[in-house]
């Protein structure tokens, strides 16, 4: 591989994160986003898995929660 393969590689990788959150639409505009809003985008969505993400049990999920699921994996990137 070359290098210029390996730096298009690492650059697409550390853009899935931010593209991923960039997909998901606040469609009603209050900031945030609803279980219904994160579904479009993971349809595999649990209510257990939207409790998680939401780490501080608002009923929503920031920007801030958000990158920390897909962080930390219980989000797809």
């Amino acid at each position: 591989m070359t290098r210029l393969n390996i730096a298009t590689l690492i650059a697409i990788l550390f853009t899935s994160a931010a593209f991923a959150q960039n997909m998901v639409e606040d469609t009603d505009g209050d900031g945030v986003y609803s279980m219904e809003e994160l579904m479009v985008v993971y349809p595999e969505l649990t209510e257990d898995v939207f409790g998680t993400i939401d780490t501080n049990a608002d009923g929503a999920v920031d920007a801030d929660e958000l990158a920390a699921a897909q962080e930390a994996g219980v989000l797809a990137n």
